[in-house]
Order: C-alpha cells, then sequence, then structure tokens
C-alpha cells in the first residue's frame, strides 16, 4: 500500500502496522507539507527512514550518488533531526517511484543541478523529525510519563527522572503503531549536532577503499552476456545495411541485433562482444550526417558574432554610453567542446521478462530511465525496477545511458540478462558535449576609469532545443547563465545570443553556461582594470558596492518555480574580501610569479579564487596554490565541501589547460586520455578552503566550484607575464 494525500489517517496507521509484519520495523510513511524552492506549500507522499529492531537507521536517498557526496549529506540532515547516533546509519537508494521521490526542482525523479541538498534539506529534516516524534511517542505511552519529559540523544531515548531508557530498535515496532503526527518541530540551527560538524565519515568511503562498492560497471548476474554498440563515425549517421556473417563466427557471440542508435553484438564476453563487433560490415546512411568540422564551425561563429542576437539582458542604453565613452575596449575569446570524461564510461545491466524489468545502472534520470523503458517495452511504469547503483562520476554525462541495454534485452527476447557499456573510446568519440562557444565582450570607460557601459555576446549550441520552460524570446537560459545575471552594478549592460543549430550533440557539462561564461566575464573584468589602472580585487569590490538586484536579475524558471534571482550581492563581496584576505592579496610575489583572482555566483552558491602560478621562462605554467571563500549556506558537511571544492579545482584545470574536442568531418577526433588530456596528480596545486559560517538554506556546492577556477588562473598568469591568451585551452609548453 502506498501512502498519498488522499488516504485517511485510519489507513496510514494501517500502513504503518503492515509495514511492521513486513520488515520487523518501523517505516516512516507520511505526507507533510513541503516547501519548494517556488516558495508555495506542495503535499507529496514520502518514505525516507526506516528503523529496524537491530538499531539500524536506513535512509533512503532519493538522489543518486556519483561520488559527489549526496548519501552522507541526506543522512546527516535526517539523522541530525532524528538524533540517531551515527554509527547506527545505512543509506539505501530509493527506488522509481517519482510521487514519492521526485527532485522538487525538476518535477521528476532526478539527480543534478547541484540542486540536491537543496531541494531535500527540509523534506529529510522533517522526515526525521517526524520519527524521533513518533519514538518518544511510544517511550511515553509505554514508560506513562508525558512525552516533554523524555530525551532523545544518540540513538537512545531517556527519561531521566526514572531512568528508564530504551534504544531505537527496542522502540522500533510500538512506534509503528503511533499515529503519525501533522506537524513537528525542527531544530534550532544552534542546537545541531551533526550538521555542520567535521567529524562525520563518509558513509561510502569504507567499501569505495576496500572494493567492496558495487558500480554499474561491475554489477553481473548469472548467465549474464556482454553487449558491445557499433555506432557511427559521423554525428547523425544511421545504419543502412549490415551483415553479421563474420561477427556471429567470432567464438562466443551469441547475437547480432539492431537497435535505434546502431548493431548490437551481444557475447558471453566482453573479448568476443569487441571481435565480433570489429567484424561487423555496415554501410551507414550519412544523408543527415554533420559533415563539418571545428574549422567550418568557427567561419560560422564569427560571421554571428558580428550580428546583434537575441536579447538576453539590456538594462540602460549602451548604443550611447559606449558613444559617450572616452575609452573602449573590446576581446573575444574561443571556447571548444568538452567531453564529460567519467572515470566509469556508461554501463547498465538489464533483466527483462514478459511481467517485469530490473535495470541496475548509476543513471542519475530515474525518471527518465523508467520512461524509456515503458516506451521500449511496453511494460507499464509499476514494471520496471530501477535498482540504483553508485555512478563513477558524472559531470553532467550520467543521463538516458540505460536505453539502449533495455533495446538489446527485447531484442533478444529477455532470454538472459544483458550487460552494456561503453568503452572509453566510444565514450569519448560519442559523448554529448559542453558547445564550443565564441565570446564578444566591449566595454566603456569614462574619463575617470569608471565602468559606463558592458556588451557581451555569445554565440553557441543550445542544449535545450526548443524547451519552451527554458528559451525564453529565443534565448536559451543555460547559455547565458554567469553573463545575464553579472552582480556588478554598472549602468548601462546588453547580453545578446546566438544558438546555431550543428550536427554534434550537446548537453549539460558540469556549471554549464557558467563554465565558459565566468571565464569571459572575470578575465575580461580584469582587463578593464588594467586599462583603468585600478587594483582588480578594488575594481571588483566597487562594483559590488551596491546591490544590483533587480527583474533584470531574474532567470525565470518553468512554471513549478517561481523567478529564482541568481546574483546575490552580499554573497560576492563577502567571498570576495574573505578570499583575498586569506590569500594575501597585495603581496609581493618573486618574479614570474602572480596572482589572480575570480568571483562567480552560480547555482546559488558564491564562491571566490585566488590563484597563485609560476611561469618558467620556457613559458610553462604551474598552479602553486589556490585560496577559496565559498558560502553555500549551512555547511552540511564541511569535509564534503572541501572535497568538492578540491575536485572542482582539479576538473576545471584540466579543462581550461588541457581540454578540447575538435572535429573533423563530422567526426571527433579525440579518443582517450592520451589526447584528451586531464589534470595529472603532480599538477594538483595546494588548495585552502574557507567556508562561509551561515545560518541561511543550504545551496549547490558540486557545480559552482568549477566557474572561478579558470579565470583565477588565466589572470594570475596574466599577471606573471603581462600576456592574455583568449583562445583556450591554455595548453601551457612542456604539457
Amino acid at each position: 500500500m502506498r501512502i498519498d494525500a488522499e488516504t485517511p489517517a485510519t489507513d496510514r496507521r494501517r500502513f504503518l502496522k503492515t509495514s511492521v509484519s513486513v520488515t520487523a520495523g518501523l517505516v516512516i510513511g507520511f505526507y507533510l507539507p513541503e516547501r519548494a524552492e517556488s516558495g508555495e506549500s506542495v503535499f507529496a507522499p514520502n518514505a525516507f527512514v526506516r528503523v529496524a529492531p537491530d538499531n539500524s537507521v536506513t535512509v533512503v536517498s532519493k538522489h543518486v550518488e556519483g561520488g559527489q557526496g549526496i548519501y552522507t549529506g541526506l543522512a546527516t540532515i535526517l539523522a541530525e533531526e532524528l538524533d540517531a547516533d551515527w554509527s547506527q546509519i545505512r543509506v539505501e537508494p530509493a527506488p522509481a517511484e517519482s510521487n514519492l521521490y521526485k527532485n522538487l526542482q525538476f518535477g521528476s525523479q532526478g539527480t543534478g543541478g547541484s540542486n540536491s541538498i537543496a531541494n531535500s534539506f527540509e523534506q529529510y529534516r522533517r522526515a526525521g523529525a517526524t520519527a524521533r516524534a513518533m519514538l518518544v511517542s511510544a517511550a511515553a505511552e509505554r514508560w506513562k510519563v508525558d512525552k516533554t519529559e523524555i530525551t532523545v540523544g544518540k540513538g537512545v531515548v531517556r527519561h531521566e527522572t526514572t531512568s528508564r531508557q530504551a534504544t531505537f530498535g527496542e522502540l522500533a515496532q510500538a512506534a509503528a503503531t503511533v499515529p503519525v503526527p501533522e506537524e513537528v518541530t525542527l531544530k534550532d540551527p544552534k542546537d545541531f549536532k551533526l550538521i555542520g560538524s567535521p567529524h562525520i565519515q563518509r558513509v561510502d568511503s569504507k567499501a569505495k577503499t576496500n572494493g567492496t562498492a558495487v558500480f554499474a560497471i561491475d554489477f553481473s548476474l548469472p548467465e549474464m552476456v556482454t553487449a558491445l554498440v557499433a555506432r557511427p563515425a559521423r554525428f547523425g549517421a544511421v545504419v543502412k545495411t549490415f551483415d553479421a556473417t563474420r561477427a556471429k563466427a567470432v567464438a562466443g557471440v551469441v547475437d547480432v541485433v539492431k537497435i535505434s542508435t546502431g548493431v548490437a553484438v551481444v557475447a558471453k564476453s566482453f573479448g568476443a562482444a569487441k571481435k565480433g563487433r570489429d567484424a561487423l560490415i555496415i554501410e551507414w546512411d550519412e544523408t543527415k550526417a554533420e559533415q563539418r568540422g571545428t574549422p567550418e564551425f568557427l567561419t560560422e561563429y564569427r560571421r554571428l558574432l558580428e550580428q546583434p542576437g537575441a536579447i538576453a539582458r539590456r538594462d540602460g542604453d549602451c548604443a550611447q554610453a559606449f558613444a559617450g565613452a572616452a575609452r573602449t575596449l573590446t576581446a573575444t575569446f574561443e571556447f571548444p567542446y568538452l567531453a564529460h570524461a567519467p572515470m566509469e564510461p556508461l554501463s547498465a545491466v538489464v533483466q527483462l521478462s514478459a511481467e517485469r524489468c530490473d535495470i541496475w545502472t548509476g543513471d542519475w534520470g530515474v525518471s527518465g530511465v523508467q520512461e524509456d523503458a515503458v516506451r521500449i517495452t511496453g511494460l507499464k511504469p509499476k514494471q520496471i525496477q530501477i535498482h540504483s547503483l553508485y555512478g563513477g562520476g558524472s559531470f553532467g554525462r550520467r543521463g538516458g545511458g540505460a536505453s539502449e541495454v533495455v533495446e538489446v534485452a527485447k531484442a533478444i527476447g529477455g532470454r538472459v540478462p544483458v550487460k552494456l557499456f561503453w568503452t572509453r573510446e566510444e565514450d569519448m568519440r560519442g559523448d554529448a558535449y559542453r558547445p564550443m562557444y565564441l565570446h564578444k565582450l566591449t566595454a566603456g570607460l569614462d574619463e575617470q576609469g569608471n565602468l559606463i557601459a558592458w556588451q557581451h555576446r555569445i554565440v553557441g549550441q543550445s542544449i535545450l532545443g526548443n524547451d519552451p520552460n527554458w528559451i525564453m524570446n529565443g534565448v536559451d537560459v543555460t547559455s547565458v547563465a554567469g553573463a545575464s545575471n553579472i552582480p556588478y552594478g554598472i549602468p548601462n549592460i546588453l547580453v545578446d545570443l546566438h544558438s546555431p543549430v550543428l550536427g554534434v550533440p550537446a548537453e549539460r557539462w558540469r556549471s554549464v553556461g557558467n563554465s565558459h561564461n565566468a571565464f569571459a566575464v572575470e578575465t575580461f573584468l580584469d582587463d578593464v582594470a588594467h586599462v583603468a589602472g585600478r587594483d582588480p580585487y578594488q575594481l571588483r569590490r566597487a562594483l559590488l558596492a551596491k546591490d544590483p538586484r533587480d527583474k533584470n536579475m531574474l532567470l525565470v524558471a518553468p512554471d513549478r518555480m517561481r523567478p529564482t534571482l541568481f546574483a546575490k550581492f552580499p554573497r560576492d563581496r563577502q567571498v570576495l574580501e574573505l578570499a583575498a584576505d586569506k590569500a594575501g592579496w597585495g603581496t609581493p610575489l618573486p618574479p614570474g610569479r602572480g596572482r589572480g583572482l575570480a568571483v562567480h555566483y552560480s547555482f546559488r552558491t558564491s564562491v571566490a579564487y585566488v590563484a597563485e602560478v609560476t611561469v618558467g621562462s620556457d613559458g610553462k605554467v604551474k598552479v602553486d596554490r589556490v585560496v577559496c571563500a565559498v558560502d553555500c549556506g549551512v555547511a552540511i558537511n564541511p569535509d564534503v565541501i572541501r572535497a568538492q571544492v578540491e575536485g572542482g579545482i582539479g576538473f576545471g584545470l584540466g579543462a581550461i589547460l588541457y581540454g578540447a574536442i575538435s572535429v573533423k568531418n563530422g567526426k571527433v577526433e579525440q579518443s582517450n586520455f592520451n589526447d584528451y588530456r586531464v589534470l595529472r596528480m603532480n599538477e594538483m596545486p595546494k588548495v585552502e578552503v574557507h567556508i562561509v559560517a551561515s545560518s541561511e538554506r543550504p545551496t549547490g556546492i558540486g557545480e559552482p566550484v568549477v566557474p572561478p577556477i579558470g579565470p583565477a588562473v588565466s589572470n594570475a598568469i596574466f599577471a606573471a607575464t603581462g600576456k592574455r591568451v583568449r583562445t583556450l585551452p591554455l595548453r601551457p609548453r612542456g604539457a
């Protein structure tokens, strides 16, 4: 029985009683008022916690763990209000049930956008507080005392006056018969014991260090076969004809089937599947395939860069301001396609029968996987069971990878379980990439060197197609994120966009549009400071001296969300000042070294970096030190936040120093980490992280730590050399 908003209270109690007989413990299944990020009160049925007789507390995570620490974060929030002992906590992934476990921002069950903690914070607090209240009620009834006389701590319920106590496990069955309270009181943040503690160990650390953690690529079932797919080299090509004779002759190959994305070879081992795939003869129909390459794309982009685009933001009158400016400066930037390159390529396992489809995957879009399986198999949603496993990184890549294997399982009649995964080369050449972008920025200064006009034109693919929720007046809001909402107090601002249609697939990449817009904005702002004879830090402080929030700063989101303010002045200035202070901004550095800074607000989080670099006589760049200040609201797990900052710096440095996907005649030229370079361990700088103390609701951390690192390093290189590189990657010499 599922609990929903229409279920009478008596039936809710019956559900809880039934759950006792099934699990021999306490299951909290309830509906409660939840405040979505829109600020609207909504009601949603949720089941987030189980308490068993053995005193274990199982937290059900509605978000997928891909290394970002979400299992630990959600468990901390719930355990805090429950007053559980951390050693009792277990975490398991939620099944596919969007009504119960939907992402309150997406409206479907999925992970991404650095919103997991933000949209689950109150939900999981209330889940823990409700479970605690029921345990207290059970104890009060058993001991015939008033509930107000009972205390809870570290998984033990106590009545100090009579010296009686009981563990959660001892009270579990009795608590299961207690009516679910309609209102609960949440803790005052000053009373938090687990939230904000630097001593909480991640719940997944042990399994990931001793090798027992199971990722989709590790998962296996008896009699399972392996499938590899032959996909076209050119984007947009489709299978015209294929000959599987030689492939079927390979020992171990059991089937060859056509699916929507190509031809799948099914075999008893990976080696056999690969040999079979190599033996396939396929004729591709390239009528609608992309035939161009990076040079041709750049030609089109440069043409568009000289023409007005769709308006993303217009404040004041830039044309008039430029006409009266004492000085203007212009710069153009080129950003290449970037691959996601997660450590674990896409993988999934499917077991299909006439009545059921089980899918084991690390895919972050649980609802999407379920919907695809329904479409492919013809089964009902309740017949599609999603078993979420650990994902080996994502960065925007881990979505939709399970549909191919469902197609294969159906094509072979579901006679055996099927495992499909992408090789590194397939992933590199068949990704949906961070789009290539060109930027043109122009600034106008008055006689005193004050910044009076700012024009920013962007050219790049839309990752959202024609989605009316996110395409507004011809503007893909993700393409201009971090450009149209700059927090600086400039009286005249114009931001416009061109979104050319290309055959190269494009998707969200960690921090989305902020990844390139922050680089362009923050490096160009340093150029303005240089021309005006201003210190880059002091210029930013001056431009942040007034709160620039107005209607132009709003990012309008889908109907289920209110307009969301993406610029928040106090946080930006606070982290800027903190990072500069901790880094010793303004203190001298030896010759050949430079210091640069950048500040950026995205995903409701403000991050400032100060980077120090050394540039050798041969031009080789070494990033020595990065000082970070971050304001992400209340810090649920400070250690996880630091890990995200460190990881984001490494990820972002690899991208701006080396990352580039190039296309030739419709084909990606890179194939693996030998020609798609990432940051190496010996190149990782020393990182210092300073978390702003806050009692505000938590905000994002996984994505907003990426955008400022590129411009901070570029500004440091400029400070050391006086030379500016605006075509990425920077590619230090000797790399």
